[in-house]
């Protein structure tokens, strides 16, 4: 029985390893120089579970890489930005996965985080998946109109779970991501 238990737990702690999120390449807006994309990629470096910055700066863009098994935050790579002077335009990360299966307006936890994916069409995700993005701290605000306008679910307003997400189980007031494939 002890053995059984011990496979059983290594098996969740194998499939929590799966989904884990390994980079993500961010544009911000309203740089004018050299020294403003120097200064957002200061404050990317002192993100704790941000292991590298590379910066692209014809593109003003910057590729993260994630310390391996670190939490996440995406609300902490905005703020960063935002307190460098700055905003994000694109936020597009990328996760392994293995066997998760999306559809549209429904809530998926990968990770620690709860993820609502705004077009997918009933599909499974396996190996290295990117997505973006699409909540206000990570769009322009025409791009959030634009996708805020696919869903009529509480959620996609407010950012947090509501009544559309309780459904679900998961508990009112709990961040979740909207996403694009």
């Amino acid at each position: 029985m002890k053995t059984f238990l011990f496979i059983a737990f290594a098996a969740l702690v194998g499939l929590s390893a799966r989904a884990q999120f390994t980079s993500a390449s961010l544009q911000a807006s309203g740089l004018t120089c050299s020294m403003c994309s120097k200064a957002v990629k200061n404050a990317l470096d002192k993100v704790s579970f941000v292991e590298k910055v590379d910066v692209d700066l014809k593109k003003q863009e910057y590729n993260l890489t994630f310390k391996n098994g670190a939490a996440v935050d995406f609300d902490a790579l905005s703020k960063a930005v935002e307190d460098a002077g700055f905003s994000v335009s694109s936020l597009k990360v990328t996760a392994d996965v293995t066997g998760v299966e999306v559809k549209k307006d429904n809530h998926l936890k990968i990770g620690n985080d709860y993820f609502h994916f705004l077009n997918a069409a009933n599909q499974t995700l396996n190996g290295s998946t990117s997505f973006t993005l699409v909540d206000k701290h990570f769009v322009s605000a025409k791009a959030y109109k634009k996708w805020s306008a696919t869903s009529k679910m509480e959620c996609m307003q407010t950012g947090r779970a509501g009544k559309c997400c309780a459904s679900e189980g998961i508990t009112e007031g709990t961040r979740i991501y909207h996403a694009v494939i």
